[in-house]
Formats: C-alpha cells, structure tokens, sequence
C-alpha cells in the first residue's frame, strides 16, 4: 500500500482524534439506553456494514491472505475488541472526564510499546512531548476527579487495559498494511471484533429487556455517531495516518481527544470551560508540536 504524505497523515489522525473526542460524549450517552456489550456490538455491526460497502466500492476484491496474516487480522481484531468494549464497560463506573485522562495516556503507552517491539522511533524524540501534552490532559480532566463514580479502581482499570488494546493495534496494523490496504485491515479487523462480542450479549443486556421502545432520539442519534464517525471514519483515518508517520507520532496527536472531548461538552452538555481547561489544551498542543518537530529533525 503507497503511504501518504505526512501532511495528509498528520490530517487523518487529527480528524481521528477529534471524532473520537466526540465519542466519548456519544458513549456517555449511548449508556443511557444500552448496555455496554448491546452499545459495542450494535456500533461495530453499523460501522462493520460501512466499511464493506466502501471497500467493495473501491476494491471489490480482497487480496490473498496468507496463514500468517490472518493471525495478524485475528490480533488486531481482539485489539479492537478490547479497545470498544474494555472502554465502554469501564464508562459504567467512571466519569467521562476521567475516562478522557486515561485515554491520554494513549500516548505514552504506544510509545513504550512502540520503541520495545518495533522501535520505529527513539523514546528520547518523543518522552518530553508525551510528557507536556499528558499534563495538559491531566489538566483538562481534573475536574473529573471530583465525581469518579460508583467503581473508580475497576472502572479505570478497564479504559486503561481498553488503551493498551488500541496501543497494541496501532503498532500491530502498521505492517501489514505493507501489503493490505488500511480498508482492508479496517474492515477484516471490525469483523473480527464483532463476531467475538456477539455471544456476549447473552450477558450483559439491557435494551433487549426493555423493547426498543425504551431508546430515546438522544441515544439513537449518540449509538449513529458512534456508528458513522467514531468507528467507520474515524477508525479508517487512523489507519491511514499511523501507515504514513508510524504509532508513535500518530499516538501523541491522540491526546487532541480529551481536547476535543472538552470544546464538544461545553457546546453539547453545556459544561463550563474555564482557564484550567485552556492552559490544559495549550499544553496538549505544545506536546503535539514538540514531538513533531524532534521527529523531524532525526528524518532530516
């Protein structure tokens, strides 16, 4: 597969991190209505059936798998599974405000994952910009703190081990997407996530008790955007970005979805946004800057 430009890389994952951003809220809301496991299957299946459509749109043929890369697919997709349904059970118990200060550690989890296993760039180019933007989620979070929720160990436990899953698919999908497009390992992936989870409904229901009835417009319109942005455009502009600038430069500019988490509930939930919030975001931004820029000294 041609990589991009860094340009349109840095683009993709920005657009990525923000939609995610949004997500959070979405998720929150989703929570409402559904269980966990009904939220995740019914997101994955809705982004599922986009993905194929696109890439039967685009490609209609899929490339020869080798054993090897459907072990590949298969471990990117538990990645993904993680990722979904890890976060969305841990939204149970903990606030979305800390939620979003876990997931900015997203960051410094795939570096360090990134520099042991395949060691696409040096710890030393990125630990500080980690370090400045995780403070800034730090910051824009910490109000969260005050309303932790009914299980705050448990319930951050599970978003962090949700944040390893993401961190393990970014380093993971980068490779083959040497030989497979990003749609290919999108939707290959996502299928492999929702077949898994399906059975789990049997566990964990709650709409399917209640009647769909019970669904109001709120949350059919968060479980759409959940579908259509967080998943299907998000995901596959992800991908995009990591095959052009790599995991560990992709991963910092994931800490713009707390940012973007903020500026969306201070608009849609009406939440105050006040000047701990902004020294927080400049702080986020700086370490976006700083980490580009060392990384593009060491290409130079």
């Amino acid at each position: 597969m041609r990589k991009p430009s860094e340009w349109a890389a840095y683009g993709a994952v920005t657009v990525a991190a923000v939609l995610w951003g949004g997500s959070i809220v979405a998720q929150k809301l989703a929570l409402g209505s559904f269980s966990p496991v009904e939220a995740s299957v019914l997101r994955d299946t809705g982004g599922l059936a986009l993905l194929m459509a696109t890439w039967w749109w685009q490609e209609g043929a899929i490339a020869r798998l080798t054993p090897a890369d459907l072990r590949i697919l298969g471990f990117l997709g538990l990645g993904v599974l993680g990722n979904h349904l890890l976060i969305l059970i841990g939204l149970k118990y903990v606030s979305g405000a800390v939620a979003g200060v876990i997931i900015g550690s997203s960051p410094v989890v795939t570096s360090l994952l990134s520099a042991m296993l395949i060691q696409d760039v040096p710890l030393r180019a990125v630990w500080l910009g980690c370090l400045l933007s995780f403070a800034g989620v730090t910051l824009v979070s910490v109000a969260g703190f005050q309303a932790v929720g009914e299980q705050p160990v448990l319930g951050g436990t599970l978003v962090f081990l949700g944040v390893v899953s993401w961190a393990l698919y970014s380093i993971g999908s980068r490779a083959i997407m040497e030989r497979l497009s990003a749609l290919t390992v999108n939707w290959t992936t996502l299928l492999v996530a929702t077949v898994l989870q399906v059975p789990l409904l049997w566990t964990d229901r709650k709409m399917m008790e209640a009647g769909v009835a019970s669904v109001t417009g709120a949350d059919w319109l968060a479980l759409g955007y959940l579908v259509i942005f967080a998943t299907a455009v998000a995901q596959q502009a992800w991908l995009y970005g990591v095959n052009g600038i790599g995991p560990s430069r992709a991963s910092v500019l994931g800490n713009l979805t707390p940012v973007a988490a903020v500026g969306l509930s201070a608009l849609i939930l009406k939440d105050p946004v006040g000047l701990v919030e902004i020294v927080g975001i400049l702080l986020v931004l700086a370490g976006v800057w700083l980490v580009g820029w060392q990384t593009s000294r060491l290409k130079a």
